[in-house]
């Protein structure tokens, strides 16, 4: 799967979630908001991040002790095992990824990968809801050299609206994300894209870290507002992809890239209405690269 070599391939694929509030100032006009309670972030990691062995209660155990709230499981797992294993460590679903999105484009140009596309994403929308949870991350499509532009946008509008009637019966969020698919290129696209819809449970999964190599996510939140259903917190250098390769740009550790953070979170709290940041970083494959990333994570909220 793309996304699985993606997060391999990449040295640290970066994260941001947080509990806690926080008081803070309004840039505009500097004066202290002391009256104000800032939203209180859940800490959430995506699964497959954590890369070191052992079983999910093994790894949800670690997860729960480097400080986290909660995961962001994979469609098509063992419901039970991962029910249990959240259950006995304290940990909560943040939303789940779809673990077929790339395999099963809703913009393939066979109508028959297509259905087989949303009967996959129907089975991991019922995965979220057996985790109680909201919010199911979708790749809406991809644009290559066999599938045009408005032929994606097209074939997966319509696969989309077959499922919003049943994401609004499940109460789970259809949340499509920016991945590097050659789709969704600017924030007022992406706006019209979900806009079409006309439904809340068709949202936006905004990635701080993907946004880099052709925008500022900080402008994205802002033009989006309220559309984004879920925030993945990544980092990225410019840097390092103009001189090494874009896909190296991933390698760089969270807070050390080019990612402005401050005003990411300044955008976040005015217009997100979430509770959960979940991180998408490596290297998560230790206890202590697991704690590391919840205490970069933490700085970045409280900064």
């Amino acid at each position: 799967m793309q996304r699985r070599k993606f997060i391999q391939n990449s040295l640290g694929l970066a994260a941001l979630s947080f509990a806690g509030s926080r008081i803070h100032t309004f840039a505009n006009n500097n004066i202290p908001m002391s009256e104000v309670t800032c939203p209180a972030f859940k800490r959430s990691i995506m699964w497959g991040t954590v890369s070191m062995e052992g079983s999910v209660m093994e790894k949800c155990k670690a997860i729960k002790a480097a400080g986290y709230d909660g995961i962001e499981p994979n469609s098509h797992m063992d419901r039970n095992e991962v029910i249990e294993a959240m259950k006995a460590n304290g940990l909560l679903a943040s939303s789940v990824c779809c673990s077929t999105h790339w395999e099963l484009l809703l913009s393939h140009p066979d109508p028959a990968i297509r259905e087989k596309g949303v009967e996959n994403i129907i089975i991991a929308m019922e995965d979220a809801k057996a985790y109680q949870t909201d919010a199911l991350l979708i790749v809406p499509g991809r644009v290559d050299a066999n599938t045009g532009y408005d032929e994606c946008w097209d074939r997966s509008t319509a696969c989309i609206r077959q499922l919003v009637p049943i994401a609004e019966k499940l109460k789970v969020k259809l949340c499509v994300e920016n991945v590097w698919n050659n789709f969704l290129l600017s924030p007022l696209e992406a706006k019209r894209y979900v806009d079409q819809f006309n439904s809340p449970y068709v949202r936006f999964y905004f990635d701080c870290g993907n946004i880099l190599m052709y925008g500022w996510p900080e402008q994205w939140i802002n033009i989006l507002g309220d559309r984004i259903g879920r925030i993945h917190i990544k980092e990225f250098s410019t840097k390092t992809a103009d001189t090494k390769g874009r896909w190296e740009g991933f390698g760089t550790p969270l807070t050390e890239g080019d990612v402005d953070w401050k005003k990411v979170m300044e955008a976040a709290r005015k217009h997100y209405k979430g509770t959960w940041l979940t991180t998408e970083q490596g290297p998560a494959g230790t206890p202590e690269e697991l704690k590391d990333l919840r205490n970069r994570l933490d700085r970045i909220i409280n900064g």
